[in-house]
């Protein structure tokens, strides 16, 4: 993890959460966690009630750069098949990077099993916010039930991205293929 002595102790909290809940999972230690970070618990608890509103605000800092990640910018615009098919092109393209290990938000919904974390909310909002992105380009190409389809395409994401990151499936080109096949059954042009 890249920290300067200049990040604040926030920033350094957050960082080290996001690096370490994604790689180890969320049942990592406070000891861990402020080691890491080069942080006090003491500045730790001062900053944040527990552990668990350290990852609730790590997930949630990241959710920006997640949603730039995948969604096609403005400049990137094309026809709503084609934005529908960026976001599986670009889950395929990361999950060739050495430290993928999969959708961060699923994997928090997994571990947390707990409706009620306050992680599990953010990442239930980063998951809800694909459906809705899916279900609004679904409805833009002419799909005959976008709610269905936005909901398949989660599963094929949700899927797809838990096999590359588990390292049980490459997907060279197999996300897109199938969501291909999704888009063409569903009318979306």
């Amino acid at each position: 993890m890249a920290t300067t002595d200049k990040a604040s102790t926030k920033d350094r909290l957050l960082d080290a959460a996001a690096e370490l809940f994604y790689r180890d999972g969320v049942s990592i230690g406070v000891e861990a966690l402020c080691r890491t970070a080069g942080v006090s618990k003491r500045s730790m608890y001062q900053l944040f009630a527990s552990k668990d509103e350290v990852l609730a605000a790590s997930l949630a800092r990241q959710l920006p750069a997640y949603e730039a990640q995948l969604a096609p910018g403005d400049q990137d615009a094309g026809t709503p098949r084609q934005r529908i098919l960026h976001v599986f092109e670009r889950l395929e393209k990361a999950s060739t990077e050495p430290a993928y290990h999969g959708c961060p938000y699923l994997a928090a919904l997994v571990e947390l099993k707990d409706p009620e974390h306050p992680a599990s909310a953010v990442a239930r909002g980063a998951k809800e916010w694909m459906r809705d992105f899916l279900r609004a380009r679904a409805q833009e190409g002419g799909a005959r039930d976008p709610e269905l389809l936005a909901r398949q395409l989660m599963l094929v994401f949700d899927g797809a991205s838990a096999r590359a990151g588990a390292q049980v499936e490459t997907l060279d080109g197999l996300a897109t293929a199938t969501v291909t096949a999704l888009l063409d059954a569903a009318g979306v042009e």
